[in-house]
């Protein structure tokens, strides 16, 4: 059965983010909006511009430490399996 065009699913943006090293996740449910990513790290978490987050504005290991400091966990990284298992 097709819906209505009124009653579709709402299209969701992909907050996945990778930079083929790491990818980082964002739950907008769980973001209660501090902005502590934003005011630290403006290179990669941008307020103004879709996709917000850039992965190619800073290096992995700085991009996990910022993403750590996120208070409500909204934000969450992992490494890609492909670049582990060559490590």
């Amino acid at each position: 059965m097709r819906l209505p065009p009124n009653l579709a699913p709402m299209k969701l943006y992909d907050n996945e983010f990778t930079n083929g090293e790491i990818t980082v996740n964002y739950d907008p449910n769980k973001c209660i909006h501090a902005e502590i990513c934003a005011k630290g790290l403006s290179e990669v978490f941008r307020t103004t511009v879709i996709p917000w987050i850039h992965m190619d504005g800073a290096d992995s290991k700085t991009i996990i430490e910022q993403v750590k400091k996120c208070p409500s966990g909204a934000l969450s990284f992992c490494y890609n399996k492909e670049l582990a298992a060559v490590k």
